[in-house]
Parts: structure tokens; sequence; C-alpha cells
């Protein structure tokens, strides 16, 4: 499928580049691009909007480019859909600096109507922001959630991966060509996204992966998001960029817990300056969008297989090798080790908390009932003891001893 005025619109962004706000300006002007463009060279001119400059690109830059597109996108099968398009996101077209185009291999979901929720954190992930971006973008693609985001090493190929474990729906913004062959070892879970999902970009066909595309793409994952949920970041990391992005927009901003080590400095900064609400579950986001959410069906959530995770490439890292699927499938799960508890001068309902705890999950509702404390008071010495490093939660909102 392509937009019948894509012609127009992948020749003005040839002309004027991408992240650039004249896009808007013309689409608000001209509900009819082709109108504009047989206007010629006059009506760029008393428009007001293009500089000198500009309107000389305008005359050097013929529209035969926009066929060359068009056509190696038949070549591939990838749909085109323009901002006047009705197929077209309204919530791009509210952005500034709207994607003239988007180039989209599979199919892109109703994302305006459906709860999205972009996942973003480091490339070098360690193995607690691994697992818990697959775990998050598993339960969530569970409750019918679209998850979003950049198709990355470390968190972002986790997130991908665990909605497609969950049968979900899930969209990677690349900041490149869709055909560009960026980050070969993840090229299958694209293909595989593009099965229910979409693979999209704002950029054409075989577009290299430049330095500075990347943080344009990053406002594409923030616009298509309800909400951005940060995994782990650094203080310098890209997935920031998504965060500020989001926050720009109006959006909510969630953070997972993480210790203090320099991979959750930049996300444990935004939950104490009170930018980014902190969670520990995926049941924490979807209270936060209880008018949007619906889907009261009772799942098996909790029932997840984590056998390939070591296999999630990090920046960084080597995937560890994982034993065959018949092989693994055999082997019996191993009683949880038993954790040994130390005098750490612990106080009040950190004390009775952490003490009530042991190596086997528990949920929060069933400690609170123990200790007959209010559930808000266990989520908060819950959520100081995991900044402690003492506490993992399972989804579920169960928690156990580390």
């Amino acid at each position: 499928m392509i937009s019948s005025n894509a012609r127009f619109w992948i020749w003005i962004t040839i002309v004027l580049g991408y992240n650039n706000n004249k896009i808007n300006r013309l689409y608000e002007l001209y509900p009819d691009i082709a109108e504009f463009c047989a206007g010629g060279e006059r009506e760029r001119r008393f428009c007001g909007i293009f500089t000198p400059a500009e309107l000389e690109k305008f005359r050097n830059i013929k529209i035969h480019e926009a066929d060359r597109i068009m056509l190696r996108c038949e070549q591939l099968g990838y749909s085109i859909i323009s901002i006047d398009d009705p197929l077209y996101p309204d919530c791009l077209r509210n952005i500034y600096a709207s994607p003239a185009v988007l180039y989209v291999s599979g199919k892109l979901p109703d994302i305006d109507n459906i709860l999205s929720v972009g996942i973003v954190g480091t490339r070098r992930a360690s193995d607690y922001g691994t697992r818990n971006a697959y775990k998050f973008a598993y339960a969530l693609s569970k409750c019918g959630v679209i998850t979003v985001s950049g198709g990355a090493l470390g968190v972002d190929c986790a997130s991908h991966r665990g909605s497609l474990a969950a049968k979900g729906v899930t969209v990677c913004v690349l900041g490149c060509g869709i055909n560009y062959d960026y980050l070969p070892q993840n090229k299958d879970m694209r293909d595989s996204i593009t099965k229910d999902g979409a693979v999209i970009s704002e950029y054409p066909p075989d577009t290299p992966p430049l330095g500075y595309q990347f943080p344009a793409r990053n406002r594409l994952i923030a616009a298509l998001s309800d909400g951005v949920l940060i995994i782990e970041s650094g203080i310098k990391s890209g997935s920031l960029i998504t965060a500020n992005y989001a926050l720009e927009m109006g959006k909510e901003l969630f953070a997972l817990l993480g210790n203090n080590s320099p991979q959750n400095e930049g996300s444990n900064a935004r939950i104490k300056e009170g930018t980014a609400v902190p969670v520990t579950d995926f049941m924490d986001i979807l209270v936060a969008f209880d008018n949007r959410y619906y889907d009261t069906e009772v799942r098996d959530i909790d029932n997840i297989s984590l056998a390939d995770i070591e296999a999630i490439p990090v920046k960084g890292g080597k995937p560890s090798k994982t034993l065959p699927e018949k092989t693994r499938q055999a082997e019996p799960e191993p009683a949880p080790e038993p954790v040994h508890k130390r005098d750490l001068k612990l106080k009040g309902d950190l004390k009775k908390v952490y003490e009530d705890l042991s190596a086997e999950p528990v949920h929060i509702d069933a400690i609170a009932a123990r200790l007959m404390l209010p559930v808000f008071r266990v989520s908060v010495a819950l959520t100081q003891l995991q900044i402690m490093g003492l506490v993992g939660v399972e989804p579920g909102r169960k928690f156990f001893l580390k």
C-alpha cells in the first residue's frame, strides 16, 4: 500500500531533510499537497515558508528522485504512508517535525486507539535489565498492549523478543532504512515482528545508520507511546533522549527501580527528580492507564519461559551458548537457594518486610496480610529494599530476597 500523495511528500523530504517542522506547516496550509506541487516555483515562493537556499534545492532536485524510492519500496514489498493518509497515526501528526512519510514493513497497528508503551534502555544491559525488559514486554503484550522500541541491542531487543514470545504486537522504529542490514544478529527478530506488528522508519530503503539519525528517531518512539518505560539507563544514555521527548509531549514516564550501578544512574535520577514513576511490576503501568485498559481476562502471565534470555545480544557482551531446545525442556527447575539474612540494622517497616521475605517469591498482598500492614506501607518498604539491592521482583508483584 502506497499513499496517493506519497510521491510529493517524499520529494519534499528529499529537499528539506528529516526532522523538519516545515513539513507540519505545509500539511496545515495544503490539505492536498498535490496542489502545492502543481503550483510550481510561484507557489513555493509565495507560501512564505522556504529560505532562498531551500527554493534553490527545489529547483535542482527533480521529483523523479521520489519515483526511484517508490519503485524500491514496491520491489521490497514495503508500504509508504504519507502524513495526509487516514492510516497515518494522529499521535505522529501532533508532534514537532512530523515525518512526511513512514516506510513500513508489516502492518502498522491502530496505535491511536490501543494502549501502547515504549520500552527503552541501554545497549549494555545487565542480566537484571535484560530479564526485566523481556518480562515487562511479555506481560504487557499478554494484556493486549502494543510495545514500541528501537530494535537496538540490549534492552530494545529484549523487549521486542518478550512481546514476540507472548504473541503480542510490537513496533520497531529504526534510525535507518528498514531493509538495511542493521545489527544482523537481530534480523530474524525484525522479520518476526512484521508478522503481527511493524518495522518502520522515516528514512527510505538503503539509508545507512548514521549517528545523528538515532536521536531524531527517538522522538517517534515517544510519540507512538502512551507511556515510556526506562529499564536501565546510564547518565548519558540515548534512552534519556526518548524520556525527554516523552515528557515534552506530556506522556507518562516510568523507570524500573535499579541499584546504584552506572547503568541505572540516568533512570534513578529521573525517579529522584520526580519526572519518572518508579515501577517494579507491569501492573504499576496498567494502573496508570486504567481509563484505557479494559481487558479483565485472566492470563497466565507468570508462566514465562526464560530459556533463551541469555542469547539476547547485548553490546559489549557475548551471548551465552544455550542448550538445544529438547535438552532445555527436560531440565528440572532448580530449587531456590536459601538466603542467609544479614544483620543490616534495619528499622520499622523495612525490618519487618525484610525478615518476612525468603528466596521463595511471594505476592505483596500476602506479605501485607502476614504482617498486618497496609499494602502501601509494604510497597514503600519493598521499593527501598530493591534500591538497596536486597530484594528482587517477578511479574505478578511477587518479591523475594536476593
